[in-house]
């Protein structure tokens, strides 16, 4: 015969029924921390005296520490402090940092004269490393360490301890099954050992029953959970205080090495110095770009690579390689990503007695799809007018790989490759602001300080020039001359950010962790076999997990039926029964939820 009974079982289990008789089989399944409630005001109220006062004041000082510590190291407020972390990363990514582009916070500072600097008290233009977010961060992280170290411990005692002894009335289980056989008590709680033992259980003989546990790996990737989020937290940390990320725009047959003053910008961690840098070098040898000539996705580039040889350390061998877009060249800790493409027409430029003052490549920046560039020729020192007088001369620069006509007076280009090259110059003259000490764009020609050439009708000297062409200047002057090359320019970012292989470690051990702590079920399983008053043995089986599965039951059901083999039901009861036809096989006790076999 079988019996089945079903319950609740709700978070850490308890036995909320009034006999209460459950004891420690219903202890809990979990490490979660148990709220203590404390009585009054920390301890009652104040004495008379000095002493008394005193004491009332460690009291409840020491109270409203602990209070504090134990909602800080709560789920709840771990998930709070997760959650207010995500939220304030949100600024970091609409509005600009100035630790990675100063230029626009300081344009969004002209742009917004009431609203910059709210944000800039609010710390807003550098989010990562303001106070508010600092806060955060670390509260989290003593958080998560106030969570893991106490339940850690629980953990280790309860995989050095045995599972708790049957509670008295298996009955009130929430899965239960039982039956009566001639097999005696010893044979029917080996049986029950051996079997829980090929089912993974960690099992022992406590008095008149076999008490079994399985599940552990769900705390076990909780805390995997909690301890991987504390590592992405020090791997981020780590990351921001000591990484540098740099960008250097090098033209075809240029190099660079891997010095603080090489970079066109350059940016790090507040703990990062010069001997952190990864010594290297390399040389640009060809940029190869290819684009789609036909079809809807005309212009789409196809190949964006950068051939290049490169030495790692002082006196490295010289290697060759071909970085591409998301293929970086790896060399240490440092990682040689290919950003950006852009032209570099080859001008010279000569003075008013047709001597040479600049010959070279001048790299010009995109302005859109098809490469429609601009930037400026700037000539500082060797130039003389046409009186033998030195001066300074300035050229705007507008370049088009590809002509297709011009629209309102500017030039566009309808391809991004080298199919009909067109530079428009138009020249100045004066003060180029190089010895005010001022930084300056040098692909942006500011004209404050300089004077136009003009024609004989008044108008601005400007022309557009083919490969080949020259662009005299009045009075002779001098004259610019859009040579017959055009190199090609690659704008690459060096990134130094220790601590990444770490959070992409921690990330994936949260992942598995997460899913340990939500699939796999906490769970105890208890055998009795005791002798009743006829003689024969009654067998029980109960089972209890951490909260309510419909596995629990179907479980249970199975291993009564691998133990019912060991243990079969008595005979006579069988014979005993009328709807039993003779030769039938033998029913085994099911729990609920279980199928009878």
């Amino acid at each position: 015969m079988s019996d089945t009974r079903s319950g609740d079982v709700h978070g850490e289990t308890t036995d909320t029924t009034p006999d209460g008789d459950l004891g420690a089989a219903g202890s809990q399944l979990s490490t979660a921390p148990v709220e203590v409630a404390m009585p009054g005001s920390f301890g009652g109220s104040r004495t008379p005296g000095a002493l008394g006062w005193i004491t009332w004041a460690a009291r409840e000082v020491i109270g409203w520490v602990r209070w504090f510590w134990r909602q800080l190291t709560s789920m709840r407020v771990a998930l709070i402090l997760l959650f207010l972390l995500s939220l304030g990363a949100i600024p970091g990514s609409l509005i600009p940092q100035s630790g990675t582009d100063a230029l626009k916070v300081r344009d969004f500072m002209d742009a917004h004269k009431t609203l910059g600097p709210v944000y800039e008290k609010l710390g807003l233009f550098h989010v990562y490393s303001s106070v508010w977010f600092s806060a955060i961060y670390i509260l989290l992280f003593v958080s998560l360490i106030g969570c893991i170290v106490p339940r850690t411990w629980q953990f280790v005692g309860q995989l050095r301890g045995r599972p708790p002894a049957a509670p008295k009335r298996l009955t009130r289980l929430p899965a239960y099954a039982t039956w009566r056989t001639d097999t005696g008590p010893e044979q029917v709680r080996e049986a029950a050992l051996k079997v829980l033992g090929q089912r993974r259980f960690r099992a022992h003989v406590a008095g008149d029953a076999v008490a079994a546990e399985k599940g552990y790996l769900r705390e076990l990737g909780n805390l995997a959970f909690h301890i991987a989020l504390v590592v992405m937290l020090i791997a981020f940390a780590w990351g921001q205080l000591y990484k540098s990320e740099g960008n250097k725009l090098i033209i075809e047959g240029d190099g660079f090495a891997n010095t603080l003053t090489q970079y066109d910008d350059f940016k790090s961690g507040n703990l990062f110095t010069d001997d952190d840098l990864v010594p290297f070098s390399f040389d640009l040898k060809k940029f190869t770009g290819t684009y789609e000539r036909t079809g809807p996705n005309k212009g789409t580039p196809r190949t964006y690579q950068a051939d290049i040889s490169y030495s790692a350390g002082a006196y490295g061998k010289e290697k060759k390689t071909t970085i591409k877009v998301n293929e970086p060249l790896e060399i240490g800790d440092a990682k040689v990503y290919l950003v950006s493409h852009g032209y570099a027409p080859v001008v010279t430029v000569r003075d008013g007695r047709g001597g040479v003052v600049f010959r070279g490549p001048v790299p010009l920046l995109p302005i859109d799809s098809n490469v429609t560039s601009q930037g400026a020729v700037k000539v500082y020192d060797g130039y003389r007018d046409a009186q033998g007088r030195t001066d300074q001369l300035g050229f705007a620069a507008f370049f088009v790989p590809t002509f297709a006509g011009a629209g309102k007076g500017t030039m566009f280009s309808q391809f991004p490759a080298l199919d009909y090259p067109v530079l428009a110059v138009s020249a100045y003259h004066g003060d180029l602001g190089v010895n005010a000490g001022i930084p300056q764009n040098v692909y942006q020609l500011n004209t404050k300080n300089l004077k136009p050439f003009k024609d004989s009708k008044g108008d601005l000297v400007k022309a557009r020039l083919l490969p080949g062409e020259t662009m005299r200047l009045p009075g002779g002057n001098g004259s610019i001359t859009f040579d017959k090359q055009v190199k090609e320019w690659a704008g690459f970012q060096i990134v130094q950010q220790p601590g990444t292989g770490w959070a992409l470690g921690g990330a994936v051990v949260a992942i598995f962790g997460l899913a340990g702590s939500l699939f796999i079920q906490r769970r105890r399983v208890w055998v009795r076999a005791t002798t009743g008053a006829d003689g024969v043995t009654v067998v029980e089986m109960a089972g209890l997990g951490r909260s309510e599965s419909a596995k629990l039951p179907e479980e249970l059901g199975d291993l009564a039926a691998l133990v019912h083999e060991q243990a079969p039901t008595k005979t006579d009861e069988q014979d005993a029964d009328p709807d039993r036809e003779p030769g039938a096989a033998t029913p085994v006790p099911a729990a609920e939820g279980a199928q009878k076999k």
